[in-house]
């Protein structure tokens, strides 16, 4: 069903799912659920309906944290180093390889519950920044100011800008 699909430690940590096209929106959510190479989930029926929506034809769901859990509360309060680091590594070779890349920043409000989520955002935002990044958050921005998660989305709200920069001084602070 998918074509884009990295995974290890026998499918436990899912690095990233999606569908080829000659435009492709990047979307980094919190850490994967049960979405397979096989079958979708909400998360990604969501991720690809509103990528078609805004006229992508393909679509890479990527996450903060690459460990499945369908609670992100039952994540260890402290990561995998090396699943961390895979999948900083991953995520950056995929917007690397996009000749103009359009990231769906997409993680939530729940980017809170780890202190390792806000660590790998602020990581990914600077990795980023070199490689001419358009950054968008679909609908308004939580009341606590964090893009929403795409099980969060009204189909009736629309991509709009981003401001990567002044979230990660937000959430250093």
């Amino acid at each position: 069903m998918y074509d884009i699909y990295s995974n290890s430690k026998n499918d436990h940590w899912r690095f990233k799912l999606g569908r080829s096209g000659s435009r492709n929106l990047i979307t980094i959510g919190l850490n994967p659920s049960a979405a397979t190479k096989e079958k979708s989930d909400t998360t990604i029926a969501k991720v690809e309906r509103a990528a078609r929506q805004a006229g992508f034809d393909g679509f890479v769901m990527l996450n903060l944290y690459p460990v499945r859990s369908t609670d992100f509360n039952a994540l260890p309060n402290e990561a995998n180093a090396e699943a961390l680091a895979e999948n900083l590594a991953q995520i950056e070779a995929v917007v690397a390889a996009e000749i103009t890349p359009v990231i769906w920043a997409a993680w939530g409000k729940n980017i809170l519950a780890r202190k390792f989520f806000i660590a790998a955002g602020k990581e990914l935002l600077i990795r980023l920044e070199k490689h001419n990044t358009s950054w968008q958050q679909f609908g308004p921005l939580t009341q606590s100011g964090h893009p929403r998660h795409p099980s969060r989305l009204h189909y009736a709200w629309e991509f709009t800008p981003f401001d990567a920069k002044h979230y990660a001084q937000k959430i250093s602070s």
